[in-house]
C-alpha cells in the first residue's frame, strides 16, 4: 500500500534565521518552539536554552542553519525582571510549590540595597532539586516529587547586575543580568535568607539574551495573525547570533573553499582568533579560526551548501 505524504511535511521550507519570541506564561520552551516551527513551516528548528513555563519573555528560536550557532547564545549572559515575595518560602523556590510563612521583613531600602550589592560578582550556587538537571542519570525534579533529595555540586556563576526597581510591602522587583547556568529561583531564596525574612520567586520575565532585547521580540498571537510573508519579516539573519565576534572578509573563491571544509591561506596582517567569515559581497559563510599571526584560515562552523538567493539574504550583522 502506497503511503501518502502529510501536507505538513510537503510544505516545510529550508529556512535559515532567528525568531525572537516573547514566550507566553504557562508554555514550555519546546511547545513554543514547535508552534513557531509550524507557523514558519520550517524543516529544522531549535531554541537557545529553556525558559520555565512560569517565566515569560525573550526566547530566541533558531531555524535551519541558525541551529548550528545556538551555542553562542546559550553561553551568553541573560537579563531578567524578577519579582520576589518576601516573608514566605516555597519548596520549589517559586509560586508552584508549597508555601510556608516566614518572618515579615522589617528593614528599610538601605538594607535591601546593601544585600543586593553583596550578591554581585562571581559566587557559588547549588542547583535546586526542582530542576531538569540529572544526577547519576536521574532527573532532579522527578526525585524531588518523590520526596527525595540528593547532594548537588555547587556551580560557579556570576551576577553582573542586580538593581532594585520597586519595593512595595512584601514585593521586591529586581532586574538582574547573570551568567549561563544561574537559577533565579535560587538567587531569590538566597536574597530572602540574607534579608532575614525568606522569599520566593513569584514572577520572572527574561528581558535580554546576549545581543537581543525583549523589545525586539514578537508574540505568538501576532505571528498567528500574520501572513507568511509578514512572518518572514521577523526573521533575523543567522549571523545576528554572533554579534561581538569580529569579522574577516575573503575573496569569494576562498570563502567558498572554506564552506567546503578546506583550509585557506590567511593574510599576514590578520591576528589569531575566532572570526565571522564573509565574502566581498558581504555574504556570511560561518565561523573560522586563525591559530597564529598571519596563519591559515581554518573552517570552524560553516554554513551548509545554499542557493545563491539564500547567500544574498545574509548580510554582515
Amino acid at each position: 500500500m502506497k503511503r501518502s505524504i502529510s501536507p505538513e511535511r510537503a510544505i516545510r521550507r529550508a529556512l535559515d534565521g532567528v525568531v525572537l519570541l516573547d514566550k507566553p506564561l504557562g508554555m514550555s520552551s519546546n511547545q513554543a518552539l514547535q508552534r513557531v516551527r509550524h507557523l514558519y513551516h520550517a524543516s529544522k528548528a531549535g531554541h537557545t536554552g529553556t525558559l520555565d513555563p512560569l517565566a515569560t519573555g525573550l526566547l530566541p528560536l533558531c531555524l535551519g542553519e541558525a541551529t548550528k550557532y545556538s551555542g553562542w547564545i546559550l553561553d551568553a549572559p541573560k537579563s531578567y525582571r524578577a519579582t520576589l515575595c518576601l516573608g514566605m518560602t516555597s519548596d520549589t523556590g517559586d509560586g508552584e510549590g508549597i508555601l510556608t510563612v516566614g518572618n515579615p521583613f522589617a528593614g528599610d531600602e538601605k538594607q535591601v540595597q546593601h544585600v543586593l550589592q553583596s550578591f554581585l560578582g562571581i559566587r557559588q550556587q547549588i542547583p535546586p532539586m526542582y530542576s531538569a538537571l540529572k544526577v547519576k542519570g536521574k532527573v532532579l525534579y522527578q526525585l524531588a516529587r518523590q520526596g527525595e533529595s540528593v547532594v548537588r555540586e555547587p556551580r560557579t556563576i556570576q551576577v553582573h547586575e542586580l538593581e532594585l526597581l520597586d519595593w512595595h510591602a512584601n514585593q521586591l522587583t529586581l532586574v538582574t543580568t547573570v551568567s549561563k547556568g544561574t537559577y533565579i529561583r535560587v538567587l531569590a531564596e538566597e536574597i530572602g535568607d540574607a534579608l532575614g525574612c525568606g522569599a520566593y520567586l513569584s514572577e520572572l520575565q527574561r528581558v535580554g539574551t546576549g545581543p537581543f532585547q525583549l523589545s525586539q521580540a514578537v508574540t505568538l498571537e501576532t505571528l498567528e495573525q500574520e501572513s507568511q510573508s509578514e512572518r518572514d519579516r521577523h526573521l533575523l539573519p543567522v549571523d545576528s547570533l554572533l554579534k561581538g565576534i569580529p569579522d574577516q572578509v575573503l575573496e569569494v573563491s576562498l570563502a567558498h573553499a572554506l564552506s567546503q571544509g578546506r583550509v585557506v591561506e590567511g593574510n599576514p596582517a590578520w591576528a589569531p582568533g575566532l572570526y565571522r567569515a564573509y565574502d566581498t559581497q558581504k555574504r556570511f559563510y560561518g565561523l573560522v579560526q586563525i591559530d597564529e599571526p598571519g596563519g591559515n584560515v581554518i573552517p570552524k562552523r560553516m554554513m551548509g551548501e545554499r542557493t545563491q538567493e539564500a547567500l544574498d539574504a545574509t548580510q554582515i550583522g
